[in-house]
């Protein structure tokens, strides 16, 4: 079975939705991957950049470090999951039964397809994952309800919903699921029964195709 990717949001960090999503992750019988978003961390980062002048080549870094700091978050107290830098570490904790979270430094600092850029954000670093695993579904976990099935990845990405760059790194053949507040009562059941969870989102294209 192919992996799918779950990215939780670091826009869930700090409310009680955080932990309600990553205990139903933790239970899923699907082979998922955790993505953490930067959340508060990656904020700092924003935060400090225009004070020390340091270059988005810069910034792009201690972001992904962020990333990996609500990793730790998403981590404690939840024995199943277990953290994960390589694709390989990855397969390992499938095959044990386990759930990886990925600490993204290894892989994405290294990327040479990964533009430093505040346009880049978890979002569409999940994506690139996604491409490299040969994933199934990406799912973005927000603290938003503003989608729905007659958005594309386009017009989220017009509204912010999404990272700016995540329309030109979604890998093709990759479905994409939005989940929010809407569906964090169903997320536990429907994930430990081996189900997706978030309502699914097209491309402009496959919006075309489906009026025409």
């Amino acid at each position: 079975m192919k992996p799918v990717v779950v990215k939780l949001g670091g826009s869930t960090a700090g409310a009680a939705a955080a932990s309600l999503w990553a205990d139903a992750l933790s239970k899923a019988a699907l082979p998922l991957v955790i993505v953490p978003g930067g959340g508060p961390f990656a904020d700092q980062v924003r935060l400090a950049q225009p004070q020390l002048g340091f270059s988005d080549a810069a910034a792009h870094a201690m972001a992904i470090l962020a990333m990996e700091q609500f990793a730790h978050v998403v981590l404690d107290g939840r024995p199943r999951l277990v953290a994960a830098r390589t694709l390989d570490e990855m397969r390992q904790a499938h095959a044990a039964g386990r759930i990886p979270v990925w600490m993204p430094s290894t892989l994405a600092l290294a990327a040479t397809d990964i533009r430093p850029s505040w346009d880049i954000t978890s979002d569409s670093l999940a994506a690139w994952l996604a491409g490299q695993l040969d994933a199934s579904a990406l799912v973005l976990v927000k603290q938003s309800g503003d989608f729905s099935e007659q958005d594309t990845v386009e017009s989220l990405s017009r509204r912010g919903i999404v990272d700016a760059a995540l329309p030109g790194m979604l890998p093709q053949g990759v479905a994409l699921c939005l989940a929010g507040p809407a569906e964090m009562a169903s997320a536990a059941a429907a994930l430990a029964a081996g189900s997706l969870v978030g309502v699914p989102i097209g491309s402009a294209a496959t919006a075309v195709r489906r009026a025409g």
